[in-house]
């Protein structure tokens, strides 16, 4: 769901798997299957015939909801596999749109008994989530599984160690001394290499509080952390992954650098005029993304994405640090000056442009330079969003995938891919909020994505949110896209589903026209999914806003669909494949098991 991110983007803008023997030992140990991100898992996954079980997860969803204008806008775990057993977090506590902290995490452990998923223990953390509804939608608290063990964030920076059959603490690994932090918090999702070793980031914040902003005050600190098998630890600041820059990038920005803000609304349409510059401010720190997850090469090589702690927000330097597996900086790359598709010419006939001609509604100015990102008027660079849950997909090539957003093309953004030393090699025009699937076949590959037509509503036109400079357009069509490795369009799969359902307490289902709100018909619902799953045999899985996880078959046509519980805006989440081919995915903080 874009259109609560878009509300504050205008304040703001005004052959064999890898690791597969690893994976089995513990089938779904983590955020999309494995280190690299691939998604694509080693079985055939079940008929979608039957909900098997649903288990409620985050039982404050009404009040969420109720705050929100209806949406869910939480980041959730993946389901966690091995064998039998399961795992998923859970939230208790009370819900406050204005402080995240009032909420409660923690990680319950299920087991299939008799046909049945049976709770076996539950483990309450003392993990916090930063920030508020203000600052991003609520980041994510995420466990993985390694060395016979559950993994799940502390407070202060800390990793608990669980006994994966009981729950109990077997340690608490702190790579911040003996001391808990509360200014330090785990961010984003904790990944294993397969090998033994586990990899997360942490942030430190200044003064960090009730009723404070995240991006009120500049970080102190933050750090690549990494854990052995035998529980020693070892860390690095961003600070030094940053500095050495790859070739043909430009270099990262320093804490006290000026960056460019954006032009006020008062200057519409974008840009002034073609010499014209935004405000520039401190950049603030480079620190990782908050909700993603590093990814790992074959080679050990850690990839993760890292941006400036921008303190009015306007993020646009953004970029990739390359780790050797002693955490010491390998390179990094600027996501910034990458791209070339932004204002058209006063004709209309600038190629690759995706805004109509200067001058006409949604147009930059007339006489406006060609390409420009019109928020800056400079060559567009793709943006790390904190309310974002993308992270790096690493291709059986070698090259390295990710899922920037960009508010100049109705918010869709962009699909960056680098190779393996840094270099850009080619972008897609959709990423947001997408960690891309990869199919493996016939010695190549392809790439799975979301692909969604935003713009329906009042205030969510091309590059800006006032109507009459930049007009909405019909939201849809939404597609899954599977895309070939220099990233051109095998096909697509459109939603055109039109009813909004829900699933009544007797088990019944209620459908009316979906609307929308807006004034033009609808023709589908938006895909929800942040991380999909190919099977075996090359069957996407999927889930969508209209309430159903959908089977889609290469070729793009659909293989089977089911209706899980209710039709619903809400932040993108990801679903996971068993051992025995069950379907576990999400739908209203629930979990679903579905099969034969």
């Amino acid at each position: 769901m874009y259109t609560s991110l878009l509300r504050r983007a205008a304040v703001a803008t005004a052959g064999a798997l890898l690791f597969v023997g690893v994976a089995h030992a513990q089938f779904w140990p983590q955020w999309a299957l494995n280190a690299q991100h691939t998604g694509q898992v080693g079985v055939a996954g079940q008929p979608l015939n039957n909900i098997l079980t649903s288990i409620v997860y985050d039982p404050l969803v009404p009040a969420e909801m109720a705050a929100n204008d209806n949406e869910l806008l939480a980041h959730y775990q993946v389901p966690l596999i091995d064998g039998s057993n399961v795992y998923m977090e859970f939230k208790s506590g009370k819900y406050n749109k204005n402080n995240y902290s009032t909420e409660i995490w923690g990680e319950n452990g299920f087991q299939w008994q008799n046909g049945k998923l049976v709770q076996t223990w539950s483990f309450t953390s003392d993990w916090d989530a930063p920030g508020s509804q203000a600052d991003f939608w609520e980041p994510v608290f995420h466990a993985v599984l390694a060395n016979g063990f559950i993994y799940v964030p502390g407070a202060g920076g800390t990793l608990f160690k669980l006994d994966t059959g009981t729950g109990a603490v077997i340690s608490r690994l702190n790579p911040f001394g003996v001391k808990i932090d509360p200014d330090i918090i785990v961010a984003g999702v904790p990944v294993t290499d397969g090998n033994g070793n586990i990899y997360y980031n942490a942030i430190q914040q200044h003064n960090s509080g009730t009723g404070i902003s995240f991006y009120q005050h500049d970080i102190a600190d933050s750090w690549l952390v990494k854990v052995l098998a035998d529980d020693s630890v070892a860390k690095v600041s961003y600070s030094i992954l940053v500095a050495q820059t790859a070739a043909g990038s430009l270099p990262s920005p320093k804490p006290n650098d000026a960056c460019l803000t954006v032009f006020s609304e008062s200057q519409l349409p974008w840009p002034p005029s073609p010499t014209a510059v935004p405000a520039a401010s401190p950049c603030g720190t480079m620190r990782p993304a908050l909700n993603a997850a590093p990814a790992i090469g074959t080679d050990g090589t850690i990839y993760t994405v890292t941006r400036t702690h921008l303190l009015d927000g306007t993020n646009r330097y953004g970029g990739i640090a390359a780790v050797h597996p002693d955490l010491t900086p390998k390179w990094w790359t600027s996501m910034r000056d990458r791209l070339n598709d932004g204002c058209n010419n006063d004709q209309g006939t600038f190629a690759g442009s995706l805004l109509p001609a200067n001058g006409t509604p949604g147009g930059c100015r007339l006489g406006s330079t060609p390409g420009v990102d019109p928020a800056q008027n400079t060559k567009p660079g793709a943006r790390v969003l904190d309310d974002s849950s993308s992270s790096i997909t690493i291709a059986p090539d070698g090259s390295i995938l990710y899922g920037a957003y960009t508010r100049y093309d109705f918010a869709r953004g962009h699909l960056m891919k680098f190779s393996p030393t840094g270099q850009f090699l080619g972008v897609y025009n959709f990423g947001w909020d997408s960690t891309p699937a990869i199919y493996q076949h016939n010695g190549t590959y392809s790439i799975v994505i979301k692909d969604n037509e935003y713009g329906g509503g009042p205030q969510f036109g091309s590059y800006c949110n006032v109507d009459a400079i930049c007009p909405p357009r019909q939201n849809g069509p939404f597609f899954i896209t599977q895309l070939g490795p220099n990233l051109n369009v095998e096909w697509k799969f459109q939603n055109t589903n039109n009813q909004s359902c829900a699933r009544n307490p007797d088990g019944t289902i209620t459908c009316v026209p979906n609307t929308s709100g807006n004034q033009w018909p609808n023709i589908g619902f938006e895909w929800c999914i942040n991380a999909p799953v190919v099977d075996a045999n090359g069957v996407v899985y999927a889930n969508s806003e209209d309430g159903n996880v959908y089977a889609i078959k290469q070729g793009g046509t659909l293989k089977q669909n089911i209706f899980l519980d209710q039709a619903l805006g809400a932040a993108y989440t990801p679903l996971a494949i068993g051992p025995d081919g069950k379907v576990y995915t999400e739908n209203k903080g629930t979990l679903f098991v579905i099969g034969n």
